[in-house]
């Protein structure tokens, strides 16, 4: 049996800010991520991020990610990492089990931080199992880690943050967008991203939904109709759009089954993207030792998911017992940040579903 202080599940943005925090703080960690590469999202993200200096602001999410593979550099001889490695359960005993190329492995730790992310959310339609309908993720995947474009005319439905955001890397691959449709009467997205299409002749067409895909052995055309003031369709809106490729961004899940299968207390949280962890102000459920960061704890942008990683680690890495220097004050300042990338009309939802899941005051003051 593996033995190690703080195991940590998932090597996206979260999970890479958790493991450097907890090495600097002194503690040996041990990453566990079933990709062959760490990085998660941000390896498919070409993007530039907001926030601050701090979070990367102006960076891509690719450059970012190469950023957290020389930090991790620094702490090799702290940082275990496994890769092809999948988390299958944890246990009241502090043992997690892992099938890690074919082998099956029970890691022993102190402490755990599940940073699994989230899973891409899907669509019922007639025919949305034909060959052409990907999620948002896959097609980030094959354009911006495979350099492959997944087909020539797309259908975008939703206009998200993400919907918006690969509908504009699709154009400059030379991708056709048809258009973009979203159900809400609004466009859930930064008003900066959606201008940037409008500019480039998209339309954007919001209180719309896929009724239909047509082909015999893959996307051929697709079906888009109205909805009323109450998410109705209505009847003799029908438009058809020739397209080969349908992307499917109507919001992520978060990736919670570890979190179920030990029994921590859920709630579901709309606001938060569905179930989540209930949690306290440093990010620990209430199964004492297991700490939760990123997407898992509620759906934001990476910016939040790599600060609540930082913090997850810092104070796991401390309730160990290491004595970090200014701990009081990096954790204030932590937690500043989240404040910060929480505020305004756009961090409305996000405020209103932490108030739900946070036990004790701090993140969300």
């Amino acid at each position: 049996m593996k033995t190690t202080e703080i195991a940590i599940i998932g090597g996206g943005p979260a999970g890479l800010s958790a493991a450097i925090s907890a090495a600097s703080s002194g503690a040996r960690v041990t990453l566990v991520d079933r990709n062959s590469n760490l990085g998660g999202q941000l390896k498919k993200q070409t993007h530039k991020f907001f926030g601050s200096q701090k979070q990367y602001a102006s960076s891509r999410g690719f450059d970012i990610a190469i950023i957290f593979e020389k930090e991790l550099e620094k702490y090799k001889s702290q940082i275990e990492i496994l890769t092809n490695a999948t988390a299958l359960g944890l246990y009241e005993d502090g043992i997690m089990t892992i099938e890690c190329d074919r082998r099956y492995i029970k890691l022993k730790s102190e402490r755990i931080i599940v940073a699994t992310g989230a899973s891409e959310k899907f669509l019922a339609f007639p025919n949305n199992d034909l060959p052409g309908i990907y999620g948002a993720g896959a097609v980030q995947t094959l354009m911006n880690e495979y350099g492959v474009k997944p087909g020539g005319n797309v259908l975008m439905v939703g206009a998200g943050n993400i919907g918006l955001i690969v509908s504009y890397q699709l154009m400059q691959a030379g991708v056709n967008v048809k258009a973009i449709i979203d159900a809400a009467p609004r466009i859930g997205g930064y008003l900066v991203h959606a201008s940037k299409i409008r500019r480039m002749g998209i339309p954007i067409l919001t209180s719309h939904t896929i009724k239909y895909a047509y082909g015999k052995e893959m996307v051929e055309k697709a079906t888009i109709w109205q909805l009323d003031d109450n998410w109705e369709p209505i009847p003799n809106t029908e438009k058809d759009l020739d397209v080969d490729i349908i992307c499917i961004a109507v919001g992520l899940s978060p990736l919670a089954d570890l979190l179920w299968h030990i029994g921590c207390d859920m709630e579901y949280i709309p606001e938060l993207g569905g179930h989540v962890p209930i949690r306290d102000d440093n990010l620990e459920t209430n199964i004492s030792g297991i700490f939760i960061a990123g997407d898992v704890a509620g759906i934001e942008e990476a910016s939040s998911a790599m600060v609540e990683g930082r913090l997850a680690g810092l104070c796991a890495a401390k309730s160990l017992g290491y004595n970090i220097e200014n701990y009081e004050e990096q954790r204030k300042d932590l937690i500043d940040q989240l404040i910060s990338l929480r505020s305004g009309p756009m961090g409305g939802k996000i405020r209103t579903g932490l108030s739900k899941a946070i036990v004790q005051e701090g993140i969300v003051c």
